[in-house]
């Protein structure tokens, strides 16, 4: 400010003043406003010196014209309005004398722009100024023609700014080219006027009209395709003269920055280098010797010449560079990483990211360095690392790299424990190779970040051990030793609970040893200890808690000795003020007492989750998570409403698919997410979920506790999530009905009614490209007719498989839609045989509207993505 300041009151000094003038002076007036106090104060020195300024310019004080301008250029500054004088600037500029002239475009510049209606009447003047024989003058015009210039004052002066490109003064072509910059941002079809002039100023020895130059072949390159093609084949040579020259000349005061030549055009060249030369073979061949030229004779010991080198770097990435070239061009920025500024280092960083996917091998030899800068105090360099790590992974590496990651999760922050948790998780889950060795980095990161690991990395964990047979027994060792040392770490708990719960006896008996494992001495009031231990922890949540009462549930039917004292465990939570809490306690105390006959078939171990299953369901749910681009109201990624209170999950792109008003909201439905909200393996499975013609509707008060333990059937909001964290229902599993509330717990339950015959309707052919063809099978129940039965048949079309095959459907609010899983995912070639997939639809308003359907079908081909989609509009009437 101050400096802007002292140049205001220069050019106010430069006229001299009348004898008779009066009013305040610039000084004068910036003394008064610093002396101010107060906002106040200050409000009040400036509505006295703009109420002067008014009265002089309603008197039309010539004399004092250009000392008014000047006070009200700083108090533009200041931030107070100053429009009232902007027709003072226009007869300053109309002045005959320099000075005058001086002020009022340096008044025009600051208070006016490209938006004000009154610049319209400056363009005469500036026209007569650029033709104007004093240069200095002509060098104003073209400055202030350069900051506020208009698409209409660009097309009436473009030819001034020409002729005045082929000027004799040097000045005034750096300037008259800078202001051609303007002239084409504003108007890009004036590029081609500008091509030849251009190209001309490279071959100039003044480095200001070289760095100007420059600059506007890069604007011309931006703006005209033809402008590009002209400068390839005309400028490249003159570059790259330039960068040499500049490269090898001798010390120069007049351009030197901290013992660098020009380092402003160094860059400047080699950004337009970089423009020239991207797609262009040619052009990238001739720039090689020059770049790495540069690349190697830059000393890299001062920030001028980094500077230089990392847009050295950003060139050779980004032209058709040799592969040699490109290994000194990420060794480079490997020296960056080691390099004392932060700043050096992030923008290392940043653009290994961008080299990785060019060359991967010459980032790799870098790998330790970019270890160290994880383990960095900045946490924005410590974040990009992390990022930059996780690309360098592959298969060789990922042993080395995840313990090195493992071991520094340790002594990590706690703000940056979450991004380094995940990261590892991914890792974990992407590369493994053995599940040995995944669940033991899994049973690390688990002790040192339970608390930051997200709910569906340790439900994978929990769909892992279920299918490895050989490794429960070592799985639960593991974690039974680990849960004595990291009890706070919630996510731990919760796995440990549950592998205690399940496999308890083979803790106890060390059962399934593996090859150098030690076997450890726990009984079985230890494992009781153990749960109960985390079961009373003040810090443990609901989710945790509700897994320990179920945890104790089965240990009470495989270790019967401990049962007495599981009952008293377990009472203690009958009158806990969370109900969750407080409704498993009552139940669990009533199997254990009053069902003692068919509790160790009611508490048997549970059946081996499907691993595929889980993991398809889990893809299917990211991906609608990151693709989805604004929320819809209350539909879960399976279709189901919520009930009210329950937290709405990002959507599906589909939502979008019916385009329907709000009142419509479509219900969304795949084949691996329909089911049901409530139950979080059951969901990861996706199968004995909620019938999508009763989801939401209100349960009885009382349920059964198989409904309770196995949340089969039931309605979030009568258990919530927590009904099944442990206890996940079995395969295949059907949906129980409500009991009645005059009815025992265990006391019975009602029996299955038949179904009737189904009634056939016509085939349609639903959707027919030349890819893919589907057919739907219609059948209706009997004394049902708002529930249809259809049976999808794919056909592949093309002679290539379809592979990843996945069908989603969307309907309105008012029709309920539930997928069934499909027979596979992978459609054979040319017809020889076809996937098919069953789904159910009730239409509420049968008979009022007709059934409404769009489709999406998402598979891959010889491991290209592709996606089809289309609407059904031909469906039979009646459904």
């Amino acid at each position: 400010m101050d400096a802007v300041e002292k140049i205001v009151e220069d050019f106010a000094s430069d006229i001299a003043m009348s004898p008779f003038s009066s009013g305040t002076r610039l000084r004068d007036m910036i003394r008064a406003i610093r002396a101010c106090k107060t906002a106040a104060e200050e409000r009040a020195v400036v509505r006295r010196e703009c109420a002067e300024i008014r009265a002089a310019i309603s008197e039309n004080e010539q004399e004092i014209r250009h000392r008014n301008m000047a006070k009200l250029m700083f108090i533009h500054m200041l931030g107070y309005p100053t429009h009232f004088g902007q027709m003072e600037c226009l007869k300053l500029i109309a002045a005959a004398g320099y000075p005058e002239k001086r002020i009022g475009y340096l008044g025009l510049m600051l208070l006016l722009d490209e938006r004000q209606e009154v610049l319209m009447l400056v363009t005469n003047s500036l026209k007569q100024d650029l033709n104007h024989s004093n240069q200095f003058i002509v060098g104003l015009a073209l400055c202030a023609l350069g900051n506020i210039c208009s698409a209409e004052m660009a097309r009436d002066l473009s030819p001034e700014v020409e002729r005045l490109m082929r000027s004799r003064e040097a000045n005034t072509k750096k300037k008259a080219a800078l202001c051609a910059i303007r002239i084409v941002r504003k108007v890009p079809d004036l590029a081609e006027n500008f091509m030849g002039l251009a190209s001309s100023l490279l071959k100039e020895k003044h480095h200001g009209i070289l760095v100007s130059a420059v600059q506007l072949c890069t604007e011309l390159c931006k703006a005209s395709k033809d402008a590009l093609e002209y400068l390839r084949k005309n400028c490249i040579e003159g570059l790259v003269r330039i960068l040499r020259d500049v490269s090898n000349s001798s010390y120069a005061p007049e351009y030197d920055v901290a013992g660098i030549s020009d380092p402003f055009l160094h860059i400047r060249v080699l950004k337009l280098m970089r423009i020239l030369g991207q797609g262009d073979a040619d052009c990238s061949e001739y720039m090689n010797d020059i770049l790495a030229q540069v690349a190697t004779k830059t000393e890299s010991n001062k920030n001028a010449a980094n500077a230089i080198l990392y847009e050295c770097v950003q060139t050779i990435m980004g032209i058709e560079a040799t592969s040699g070239l490109r290994v000194l061009a990420i060794n480079i920025l490997g020296r960056f990483l080691s390099n004392r500024d932060n700043n050096i280092r992030y923008v290392a960083l940043n653009m290994l990211m961008r080299a990785i996917t060019v060359d991967t091998q010459a980032v790799q030899r870098h790998r330790t360095t970019i270890l160290e800068c994880v383990k960095d105090a900045d946490a924005s360099i410590r974040k990009r690392a992390l990022e930059l790590v996780f690309l360098l992974v592959n298969d060789t590496n990922v042993k080395p790299l995840t313990k090195e990651l493992v071991d520094y999760l340790d002594s990590a922050d706690p703000d940056f424990k979450e991004d380094l948790t995940a990261k590892i998780c991914s890792i974990v889950e992407k590369f493994s190779q053995e599940k040995l060795w995944y669940l033991d980095q899994m049973f690390k990161v688990l002790s040192l970040a339970g608390n930051h690991v997200k709910d569906d990395v340790w439900h994978a964990l929990v769909v892992v051990i279920s299918n490895a047979s050989e490794l429960q027994g070592y799985s639960v060792r593991s974690l039974y030793m680990a849960l004595q040392t990291f009890v706070d770490q919630g996510s731990l708990v919760r796995v440990a609970v549950w592998c205690i719960g399940e496999y308890g006896e083979m803790l106890v008996n060390n059962v399934g040893m593996l090859q150098g494992e030690e076997p450890i001495m726990v009984t079985e009031s230890d494992a009781v200890d153990a749960v109960q231990l985390a079961l009373n922890r003040y810090s443990a949540d609901v989710t945790t808690r509700a897994m320990c009462l179920v945890a104790l549930l089965k240990l009470s039917s495989r270790f019967p000795s401990t049962s007495e004292r599981i009952k008293q465990i377990v009472s203690q939570n009958k009158e806990n003020i969370v109900l969750e809490l407080q409704q498993r306690s009552i139940e669990f105390s009533s199997i254990i007492q009053r069902h003692q006959s068919i509790r160790p078939s009611l508490l048997e171990r549970m059946p081996v989750l499907d691993e595929a299953s889980y993991l398809l369901k889990r893809a299917s749910t990211t991906q609608a998570t990151l693709a989805a681009d604004k929320p819809t109201p209350a539909v879960t990624p399976g279709g189901l409403k919520l009930p009210n209170g329950v937290a709405k999950p990002a959507t599906s792109p589909l939502v979008d698919l019916l385009d329907l008003s709000s009142d419509d909201v479509p219900a969304i439905t795949t084949a691996s997410t329909a089911t049901a909200p409530n139950d979080f393996l059951q969901d990861l499975l996706g199968i004995g979920g909620i019938n999508s013609s009763t989801a939401g509707a209100p349960s009885s008060a009382s349920t059964d506790i198989l409904i309770d333990l196995l949340s089969i059937g039931s309605s979030p909001s009568q258990n919530g999530p927590l009904a099944a964290d442990s206890s996940p229902p079995a395969q295949g599993t059907e949906s129980a009905p409500a009991v009645p509330q005059d009815m025992d717990l265990l006391d019975g339950l009602p029996s299955n009614t038949s179904v009737s015959g189904l009634d056939n309707h016509s085939s349609i052919t639903a959707f027919q490209s030349a890819t893919l063809k589907i057919n739907f099978d219609f059948k209706k129940q009997p004394g049902k007719p708002q529930e249809t039965t259809v049976h999808a048949t794919f056909t592949n079309l093309t002679s290539s498989s379809y592979t990843d095959f996945v069908f989603q459907a969307a309907v309105p609010k008012f029709i309920q839609l539930r997928l069934d899983p499909a027979s596979g995912n992978i459609v054979p070639a040319s017809g020889n045989g076809s996937v098919t997939q069953g789904f159910s639809v009730t239409n509420s308003q049968h008979g009022q509207k007709p059934l409404a359907m769009r489709i999406r079908m998402s598979y891959k081909v010889n491991g290209e993505d592709r996606l089809e989609q289309g609407q059904v509009s031909n469906f039979p009437a009646g459904l």
